[in-house]
């Protein structure tokens, strides 16, 4: 079968079509024959060995896939060969089958396609925990949503406005908020345009912001957190600007907030039964149209370079999708 390979630490010009081995389902496994991977940003920081994961060469980019299961190992139950399925696999998706453990896989109905469906895993998978699991959101409360236009960003949206948040989206574009606006946000902030506390401020009155989720870092975060509400929830996803921020906790003392890391992919070892809950609820969320999954643009596998490359360079709203 095809796949990619990153052999040693490399950018997405030097990762490697090749042909391998096809899987097989050891006990307990299923192989599937993947219709859609889908790519993340940290699949950039995962091949450069930036990430904080890090997989013995030589494995494949892509943590989440679609496709129909072709065969099963000894023991699985509750599912057979041709059911329409995603799984989280960590990486290894950008190929044309994978081998996973049946415990990682989720049913998809007739109705959801699989572009869609591989994009649900980890943004809207992360989004719901940090909101529900973490933040523990009310109705009625306010969202305050950096990189508002990103996969994780835009997935905090939906799933605010699913959660029946009032959702402020903050980008560093008219474009980039337009769509988020399209996509569950009520009211928007242009960063680069207007200075990120104030704006908060005035959007809610001068109470703040009872909830921010930043998957951004870097300088807006800390402008963030000052723009908080009494008792607000500070989510941290991740630190795609590329600084890791230093946060002054007496801002924390201050406001009476939390601070509060999200890392969903250690979560889900340690919680797989609620796990499984979520991704069902988002499953058929996406499947009703409650949730867009939406795709930016899709790619052929041996175009991973291209593909990588437009989330370098932050040009994606929504998911990039491979085609293997």
């Amino acid at each position: 079968m095809k796949a990619i390979l990153c052999s040693h630490y490399c950018g997405p010009d030097d990762l490697e079509l090749a042909e391998i081995a096809d899987p097989v389902a050891a006990a307990n496994e299923v192989v599937i024959a993947i219709k859609a991977a889908s790519l993340n940003f940290f699949d950039l920081l995962m091949i450069q060995g930036k990430y904080q994961i890090k997989p013995p060469f030589p494995f494949s980019p892509s943590a989440e896939v679609a496709g129909v299961i072709e065969s099963l190992g000894e023991g699985v139950t509750g599912l057979r060969p041709g059911d329409r399925v995603i799984a989280s696999c960590g990486h290894n998706g950008a190929r044309e089958k994978i081998a996973v453990p049946a415990a990682a896989v989720v049913k998809i109905p007739d109705t959801l396609d699989f572009d869609r469906a591989a994009g649900i895993i980890i943004t809207y998978g992360t989004a719901l925990h940090a909101l529900e699991d973490r933040a523990k959101a009310k109705p009625g409360e306010t969202l305050a949503v950096l990189g508002a236009a990103g996969g994780t960003g835009l997935a905090a949206c939906e799933l605010g406005r699913a959660l029946g948040l009032k959702v402020i989206a903050c980008a560093s574009s008219d474009e980039k908020l337009a769509f988020a606006r399209e996509h569950g946000a009520e009211l928007a902030l242009n960063y680069a345009k207007k200075d990120l506390k104030d704006g908060l401020k005035k959007l809610t009155g001068g109470k703040g912001v009872d909830i921010v989720f930043d998957p951004v870092g870097g300088a807006f975060a800390e402008a963030a957190l000052r723009a908080i509400a009494w008792e607000g929830r500070f989510l941290v996803i991740g630190f795609a600007a590329g600084e890791i921020p230093k946060m002054p906790l007496n801002l924390a003392l201050l406001k009476g907030c939390d601070i509060l890391g999200v890392f969903w992919g250690a979560w889900t070892r340690i919680d797989p039964a609620k796990n499984r809950a979520n991704l069902e609820k988002l499953v058929a969320w996406a499947a009703e149209g409650k949730i867009s999954s939406h795709v930016d643009r899709t790619f052929p596998l041996a175009e991973i370079a291209a593909a990588l490359k437009v989330l370098a360079g932050r040009q994606a709203m929504g998911k990039v999708i491979l085609h293997p």
